[in-house]
């Protein structure tokens, strides 16, 4: 395979476009033109063409990754997965989110113990969030240290606060046992949904007496 020309595409980000003489064209950056030494006129043999496609690929499935990490944390089989979406192959995807874990830019286990906090914080269950780990492609091996960052304190307080905004201080029957669902709905079991519509009831009782 012959190289036709070498064309700067985009200098701000290093990138060139390598057009064959068969018609094909790959956009590379300049450090795999340096690393394959490519020229006008370079005759590159059939494993050496392989070679460059392959390691372009790596590269782009890399870049794609972090401007991903950009947007928000990602686990990495949800990186795994949105690459092979976007055509990737499973060994490049692979590839790709191991080298993201040894640069340190993903860590499933950080990415969980976020995830059980900001839950929490926003008075849902154990439940829930176990399903939202699920979702995310976190291994079970992780999820139990995870759990230990559940702040049982800051839980109940997100609890309470919850229920008042809910329930705007109502008492009606009706609209207790409506909480008592949305919160078995947001992950805790029935025990402890009714124990904390209880606890509601007496401070409902207490700002009265007041």
């Amino acid at each position: 395979m012959t190289v036709k020309s070498i064309a700067e595409v985009n200098k701000r980000a290093g990138m060139c476009l390598i057009q064959f003489e068969d018609g094909s064209d790959v956009i590379a950056s300049v450090m795999q033109v340096a690393d394959f030494g490519l020229f006008a006129g370079r005759v590159l043999s059939d494993d050496e063409h392989t070679e460059l496609l392959e390691g372009i690929k790596r590269s782009t499935a890399k870049v794609r990754a972090v401007r991903m990490l950009g947007s928000r944390s990602y686990s990495a089989d949800e990186i795994k997965k949105k690459l092979i979406g976007k055509g990737d192959s499973m060994l490049v995807a692979k590839e790709a989110v191991e080298w993201l874990e040894e640069t340190g830019l993903i860590n499933d286990g950080q990415y969980a113990r976020a995830i059980v906090k900001h839950y929490g914080a926003k008075a849902y269950g154990q439940a829930r969030v176990k399903d939202e780990l699920y979702k995310r492609g976190i291994s079970r091996e992780l999820w139990e240290d995870a759990l230990c960052e559940f702040d049982e304190s800051a839980m109940q307080a997100a609890i309470e606060e919850y229920l008042w905004k809910r329930l705007k201080g109502s008492s009606d029957k009706g609209d207790l046992r409506k909480a008592v669902d949305a919160l078995v709905r947001r992950g805790y079991c029935y025990e402890q949904a009714k124990s904390a519509v209880s606890r509601y009831i007496e401070g409902l009782e207490n700002t009265d007496e007041h």
